[in-house]
C-alpha cells in the first residue's frame, strides 16, 4: 500500500498514550539526544530518567562533550528512546504479506536547561543511580561521597521540559487479529533471545 505524504506515518502506527511512552522510557532509558550547534546536528547517547513530579527528563553529560553547550538556555533538543524491535517475516502471518520491521520508539522534543546548583546536580545523580540500580540495588550512591565533590565539576547536569511527545508503535496493527498476535510473539521471542555470543564478539 502506498501512502500520500499527508497520510504518513499512518495513524494506526502513532500512539498518544503518555503512560505507555513513559513505560518505554523507564524500561529503555538510554536515549539518542540530538541538538544543533552552528547548523550541524550533534548526537550523544545518554541515560535519562523521567521525573514523575516535574514531568521533566533529567540527565548528565561530560562537560568536555561539545553538546553540553547546547543543553541550556531553553535550547530545543530532540530525543529518541528505542524499545524492542524485530524483523517480521511473511512466514509468521496467516495471510499473504510482505516483509516488514516492527518496533516501539518514542520521539520527544523539549527545551533543555542547565542545572547550575551543584547540590541539586548531585541529587539528580543520586536519583538516577537509585533508578538504574532498581529493583535489587547492589550499590547506593551517597550524596556525601567524597568522589562526588570532585566529579561534579566535570559534568553538565540538565533537565528537559517536554514540549511534544510522539509514540511510534509499529506492531502490525493493519493486519488481522491472528497476524497481529503472531507478530507480537515474534517480537517477544526476539526480545528474549540470548545474545551472549554476539556481545562476546564485540569485546574481542
Amino acid at each position: 500500500m502506498l501512502y500520500k505524504l499527508n497520510n504518513y506515518p499512518p495513524s494506526y502506527h502513532q500512539s498518544s498514550d503518555r503512560q505507555k511512552m513513559i513505560a518505554i522510557i523507564n524500561q529503555y532509558p538510554l536515549a539518542m539526544l540530538v541538538s544543533v550547534i552552528e547548523g550541524k546536528p550533534i548526537i550523544s547517547h545518554l541515560p535519562l530518567i523521567f521525573n514523575e513530579e516535574t514531568g521533566k527528563l533529567v540527565g548528565h553529560i561530560d562537560l568536555n562533550n561539545p553538546q553540553a553547550n547546547s543543553l541550556k538556555d531553553n535550547k530545543e533538543v530532540t530525543l529518541v528512546f528505542k524499545g524492542p524491535d524485530c524483523y517480521i517475516s511473511p512466514s509468521v502471518y496467516t495471510t499473504d504479506q510482505l516483509p516488514t520491521w516492527n518496533y516501539l520508539i518514542i520521539h520527544i522534543t523539549g527545551k533543555a536547561t542547565k542545572i547550575s546548583n551543584l547540590e541539586k546536580a548531585k541529587e539528580t545523580m543520586v536519583a538516577m543511580t537509585e533508578f538504574l540500580e532498581a529493583p535489587d540495588p547492589n550499590f547506593r550512591l551517597a550524596i556525601d561521597n567524597p568522589k562526588m565533590d570532585k566529579f561534579i565539576h566535570y559534568i553538565h547536569a540538565f533537565e528537559i521540559e517536554i514540549t511534544h511527545w510522539e509514540g511510534k508503535f509499529k506492531l502490525s496493527q493493519d493486519k488481522c487479529e491472528q497476524d497481529q498476535e503472531n507478530a507480537k510473539q515474534k517480537l517477544i521471542k526476539k526480545s528474549n533471545e540470548d545474545i551472549t555470543g554476539f556481545i562476546e564478539e564485540m569485546y574481542m
